[in-house]
């Protein structure tokens, strides 16, 4: 355009060629097309197919690839893994239609079908779908429901174990060579309990022994001391909380604790797995404990850290899977 802008104000064409550092043809060619009257035409156009032109699937062909790449495993159709893979998909889309394409061309249509390469959520082969609807669309509405007219608090709590000998996370080292992280061979664990509500409030407890009934006792003990009001605690049915002890202890402080139990092998609806996870991130990056009494203390200073930082509490609740909690 600033080319023909030139010629029009009665610059030659050859001062016009050196000016930009173009070709006389090309100076003619863009003279001819503005004469012409297609200004459209001095737009540069892209280069090559256009964009879904000439491809080996039909429309059909992909939705029905894609389809199966979101709802089924490689396994279930009679190809080897459980995770898809660009070779993956080439053998299904080779098995179906007879086409083949390179990995490269997999990508093309993955990308195409707005698909990225991502780390799954893992879930139970025996959690039952039915369950976890009635327990996010029914069981949790009227627990929360029952506990604002009672005045009461909603906590949601679950234990994890840390061992002093667990690396997670990834370092800086050279290209080509996988970094060395030196750990002592001498290891020790612990074990801690926690509970968190929507207000941000936390409260944990740090132990050595198996989570046992008379762990879960002490812990209810502990969580009745801080709350002047009755407790709805939400968690999974680990055997120890459903034990004769635990029983006996909720019928002697019926206005103090209630246990809601989640639907089994149902984790991604608890939001207190979210903290034992940032335990797990946490914990090895700052930890040097060398005995058990020192990782203990250093997981202690983490859940005192995060009673601190209650906003951080409160975004344990915006997870994909426990949103719901919120609604």
């Amino acid at each position: 355009m600033r080319a023909v802008a030139a010629l029009v104000a009665g610059r030659d064409r050859e001062d016009v060629a050196v000016l930009f550092k173009i070709s006389l043809k090309a100076v003619d060619n863009w003279w001819a097309k503005w004469l012409a009257g297609v200004r459209e035409a001095l737009v540069a156009q892209p280069r090559g197919r256009r964009v879904g032109e000439h491809l080996l699937l039909g429309e059909a062909e992909q939705q029905a690839i894609r389809q199966a790449v979101l709802e089924r495993r490689p396994c279930d159709l009679g190809l080897a893994g459980r995770l898809w893979t660009r070779a993956g998909v080439r053998d299904l889309i080779t098995k179906l239609y007879r086409v083949r394409l390179t990995e490269q061309g997999v990508g093309k249509y993955l990308r195409r079908w707005g698909l990225s390469f991502q780390r799954p959520d893992k879930r139970a082969v025996e959690q039952n779908k039915e369950t976890v609807r009635v327990w996010r669309e029914e069981t949790w509405l009227a627990i929360r429901v029952r506990a604002k007219a009672e005045g009461a608090e909603v906590l949601f709590a679950d234990q994890v174990g840390i061992r002093s000998d667990q690396v997670t996370g990834r370092t800086w080292g050279e290209k080509g060579r996988t970094p060395i992280v030196r750990r002592s061979g001498n290891r020790c664990s612990v074990n801690a309990m926690s509970a968190i509500s929507t207000k941000g409030r936390m409260r944990f407890m740090v132990f050595t022994e198996t989570f046992d009934a008379d762990v879960m006792c002490r812990f209810m003990d502990r969580l009745a001391g801080h709350f002047a009001r009755k407790v709805h605690l939400v968690l999974d049915g680990h055997s120890a909380r459903r034990s004769r002890k635990v029983r006996a202890w909720l019928a002697g402080h019926p206005d103090r604790i209630e246990l809601h139990f989640l639907p089994p092998y149902s984790p991604e609806l608890n939001p207190d797995e979210l903290v034992n996870a940032d335990l797990k991130r946490s914990l090895p990056m700052h930890s040097r404990a060398r005995d058990q009494a020192q990782l203990a203390a250093e997981a202690r200073r983490f859940f005192h850290r995060r009673q601190r930082q209650p906003h951080i509490t409160r975004g344990y609740f915006g997870g994909p899977h426990v949103c719901y909690i919120l609604e």
